[in-house]
């Protein structure tokens, strides 16, 4: 099987300068699920409100944007404009799963792409509870390291 893919939501908590987006995030969430995509060793991308699709060595300013804030039209824009760059930059021709570690918002314009390889393993979970799952993924696969 190929391997995965990962989308992790960008957040609003940011550095105060031009950063890596791997370091750009601040919030305790977004450092799990990097530390969490990271260890795997699988292909990872930022879902970037401001800048969609976003490799984690895309140096980025700081910004104030969220998905909360656009239009439900300037949602479905977004949407299509990260589905452009999802194509671009994993082919058409990955198998594998594509995983969201993402809420709603950022899911839902991207899961008719994903289709029947979209994982979605926090989906319904308030945010400690994805930051414990975060946190025991995290602990698995370092015990079977």
């Amino acid at each position: 099987m190929e391997s995965p893919i990962y989308l992790v939501a960008c957040v609003s908590q940011k550095h105060d300068r031009p950063a890596r987006a791997a370091d750009l995030y601040r919030s305790d969430w977004f450092r799990k699920a990097r530390t969490y995509v990271e260890e795997t060793g699988d292909r990872w991308f930022v879902l970037s409100a401001a800048h969609g699709l976003v490799k984690p060595s895309q140096r980025l300013a700081p910004y104030d944007a969220t998905l909360r804030d656009l239009s439900a039209a300037e949602r479905r824009l977004w949407g299509e404009k990260t589905v452009r760059q999802l194509r671009r930059a994993i082919g058409s021709r990955h198998a594998g799963p594509i995983v969201f570690l993402a809420g709603r918002l950022y899911c839902e314009p991207l899961l008719a792409f994903a289709g029947e390889r979209a994982a979605v393993p926090m989906l319904g979970m308030g945010i400690g509870q994805q930051k414990a799952w975060l946190a025991a993924k995290i602990a698995e696969g370092r015990e079977r390291a």
